[in-house]
């Protein structure tokens, strides 16, 4: 093994940015907290910790990323923290990458294709979210306890007349039966990598879950902003859905007219700038780790 040189933080320094950071995360997940301990739930901000299965003390935890040294780190809860090893100076604790990418090869090497694959493609930006609409169609019940916007009938008529795009796996699965030959993709999870695309809302909300994967490698406020990116994609992913949610203070976008597919579009392009620079700062936390 290969003790790098890296960056050098001071206790201070560190703490202060670990501090920093845990307040981050605090005052992102306060009100997921206050309704968990209350048993309450809320259709649109609690999806995130739902579906992807991260509990807040996920968020909560700093890592410095790769080849950042924290000087008299040694004697803090953090030293029994695995995925952390002896610095070069005395008393001082780095992240131990060289056994991570190796425990973790087999993962590590399937984010970065997603990666890699998902930015080397062009936006596809005419889906208007019917990946939510078609979730619904013509069944009876529906996922979410909410009443649909538009009614059971008017709901179906919208995914009649158009045509389905999703490219994203984790959402076509939940097709309803009716709906599954009506994309014009059947993405696959084996396919996932070589699918991808950016204008995708679900593959921009991915990118929080492929941060928290690659674990100690990433530093904290990568994986913050990819948290606030997919909390921002999901709350407009519900605004253009078939849900009225109106109770929960969500203003639809209403994809089934010109007006709501253009404001569609227009957040749909933002997600996917704020994603592609965030799946490039992944990558170059990979790259740090690699010592490239």
């Amino acid at each position: 093994m290969t003790v790098r040189t890296g960056i050098r933080l001071d206790a201070e320094l560190w703490r202060a940015r670990e501090t920093a950071h845990a307040r981050r995360a605090d005052a992102l997940t306060a009100a997921h907290r206050v309704r968990a301990a209350r048993g309450e739930r809320h259709p649109v901000e609690d999806f995130l910790f739902a579906y992807y299965g991260y509990r807040p003390a996920v968020l909560r935890r700093w890592h410095p990323g790769a080849d950042v040294e924290l000087r008299d780190a040694a004697r803090t809860p953090r030293a029994a923290w695995r995925w952390y090893r002896a610095g070069r100076e005395e008393g001082a604790l780095v992240v131990d990458e060289t056994a991570f990418l190796r425990e973790k090869a087999e993962l590590v090497a399937a984010v970065e294709r997603i990666l890699v694959g998902t930015r080397s493609r062009p936006g596809r930006f005419g889906c208007f979210g019917l990946h939510e609409w078609a979730m619904v169609y013509r069944e009876r019940e529906h996922r979410h306890p909410v009443p649909l916007r538009l009614g059971r009938a008017g709901t179906d008529r919208v995914v009649e007349s158009h045509e389905l795009r999703c490219t994203h796996h984790d959402a076509f699965r939940f097709f309803t039966p009716e709906a599954v030959p009506r994309n014009r993709h059947a993405p696959t999870r084996a396919q996932q990598a070589a699918q991808e695309q950016p204008g995708c809302l679900h593959a921009g909300m991915d990118v929080y879950k492929w941060a928290v994967k690659l674990g100690p490698l990433v530093p904290g406020d990568v994986l913050l902003d990819a948290f606030e990116l997919a909390r921002d994609v999901r709350a407009v992913d519900m605004a253009a859905s078939p849900y009225d949610l109106r109770a929960w203070g969500v203003a639809p976008v209403a994809i089934e007219t010109p007006e709501g597919k253009a404001e569609y579009v227009r957040r749909q392009r933002d997600f996917a700038e704020r994603a592609d620079a965030l799946r490039a700062r992944l990558l170059d936390a990979l790259a740090r780790a690699r010592g490239d």
